[in-house]
């Protein structure tokens, strides 16, 4: 099977795409992709741990770190430490912060718009269903 048969070589393909398209739009808002996907899982009221934006973004802390000072100094978040647990640190969106987050979802809306505009129903969920079922299969396999 050649490399370009298989199922991870589109799945790279095509979210690298997506996140390519992201990127050219949210550049026309002074952010990138990654941190519009950040903005957006910031929690509004509560704020959002900086352990839960790791494991949301993937990141390693010493990239996620970097980023979070990126972000304070461009004014878009604050960070506040837990009075109860002095090792918590949360998250929180400043006003600019909130702006951009908002352009994201509603770039992200644009696009998942565009994309249900061109699938049937059924395709939306099989698709959907297959790939959980790859997130699924990925997390259960054993390279032995």
């Amino acid at each position: 099977m050649k490399h370009q048969e298989t199922i991870d070589y589109f799945l790279k393909i095509v979210w690298q795409n997506i996140a390519n398209k992201y990127n050219n739009i949210a550049s026309e808002f002074g952010i990138t992709q990654s941190v519009g996907y950040l903005l957006i899982n910031i929690h509004e009221e509560e704020g959002t741990t900086v352990s839960e934006v790791a494991s949301l973004l993937g990141l390693k802390s010493t990239s996620l770190s970097r980023m979070l000072n990126n972000l304070e100094r461009d004014g878009l978040i604050y960070r506040q430490g837990n009075q109860m647990d002095k090792r918590s640190v949360k998250v929180f969106l400043t006003d600019l912060g909130k702006e951009k987050r908002h352009l994201a979802r509603v770039v992200v809306r644009k696009f998942n718009d565009y994309l249900n505009d061109h699938f049937s129903e059924q395709e939306r969920e099989q698709l959907i269903q297959l790939l959980k079922k790859i997130n699924d299969l990925t997390i259960d396999y054993q390279s032995n």
